[in-house]
């Protein structure tokens, strides 16, 4: 090999390099597809959920979620429906152990009406969250990328959705479109919490676009739709995620409010129609003692939910934190070279 074959390119790099390749190239060509099958999953699988369980707020967040979820699909099959009768009017709670948590005004049993109650309030934050999050980024990355008069109209349109009176409108909504089906009611609920999300990711995609590999892409005559998939989304991801379990938290509260002050119809059983029940057949405000227990255990179950959310939604900021999963992934060097401790911490 001579001399100018050596030489150095414009870009920084050899003409050795542009013709057999980096050592990293040569070292990607000759892995295995076991091992890159290995690499990806010990990386983008393996790290984030060891740095998850190092990480209190997303351990306990998250086996909290799974308990919810849980008893939203398993917990329906193993306790039966709740039946008229069941026990004595107003069973006090941890009484009878048939039913722990005590009866309701008809002798139901409040902890086999709280269990069938979870699988509305889980589709209820779903609908909520993908909401949000769908009309977030799609206004936002849309946007964002277009500019000019795309950008205008969506922003516009945000705007005018940001300044009216989300409370008002959500019950406008309900009393014309009376929604039961719970993963609509989520939906409607998240019709003023997509703003924000659009307008923060706006703000990124137009710094984002102007990168080099965005650019590289718009040249290769890549398509908006391919550079917004694969380049961008997964670079906000993390934002989009936490953003989302709030969204959940967000509407899993307004629902409960809403179903609470007789808004929104009743057409599933959910915890907010038991804490109606609660408040105005039972009494139980006035008539702690006798009916508290009603109002008090649908009320205890919806604040674990949204606890857990909160946590969970906290610790997602560190499982994709690139540097963190680089760090925690036992297949790849980490920015310094040295061989990964798979137990270290931050």
């Amino acid at each position: 090999m001579t001399d100018n074959d050596t030489e150095m390119r414009t870009d920084g790099g050899t003409a050795e390099e542009m013709i057999f390749g980096t050592g990293e190239d040569l070292e990607a060509a000759q892995m295995s597809t076991r091992e890159r099958l290995t690499r990806f999953v010990d990386r983008y699988i393996l790290a984030p959920l060891r740095i998850g369980w190092s990480d209190w707020r997303t351990r306990v967040g998250g086996l909290g979620l799974l308990f919810y979820i849980f008893l939203g699909t398993g917990g329906v099959v193993l306790v039966d429906e709740p039946e008229l009768n069941e026990g004595p009017r107003y069973l006090g709670a941890f009484v009878d152990w048939s039913a722990p948590f005590g009866t309701n005004n008809l002798g139901e049993s409040i902890f086999e009406l709280i269990i069938h109650a979870t699988p509305a309030m889980l589709k209820m934050a779903a609908g909520g969250a993908l909401m949000t999050v769908g009309a977030g980024v799609l206004v936002g990355f849309v946007g964002g990328y277009k500019g000019g008069l795309v950008d205008r109209v969506m922003m516009t349109i945000t705007d005018i959705q940001a300044v009216l009176p989300g409370l008002p409108l959500i019950i406008v909504l309900a009393g014309i479109f009376s929604p039961r089906e719970p993963f609509i009611v989520g939906v409607v609920l998240a019709i003023d919490t997509w703003p924000g999300l659009a307008r923060a990711l706006r703000s990124q995609v137009l710094t984002l676009r102007e990168e080099d590999y965005i650019e590289a892409g718009r040249a290769l005559g890549l398509s908006s739709a391919t550079l917004i998939r694969q380049d961008l989304i997964p670079k906000l991801a993390p934002y989009i995620l936490v953003n989302m379990a709030g969204a959940a938290t967000q509407v899993l509260k307004a629902s409960v409010a809403l179903y609470f002050l007789g808004v929104l119809p009743y057409s599933t059983l959910n915890w907010g129609v038991m804490m109606n029940n609660a408040y105005e057949t039972g009494n139980a405000i006035s008539q702690i003692g006798h009916a508290g227990h009603w109002l008090f255990f649908p009320a205890a179950f919806l604040s674990g939910m949204t606890f857990v959310l909160v946590l969970f939604a906290q610790g997602l900021d560190r499982v994709f934190n690139p540097r963190l999963r680089a760090r925690h992934a036992q297949t790849t060097p980490d920015e310094e070279g040295e061989p990964q401790a798979s137990g270290e911490v931050m």
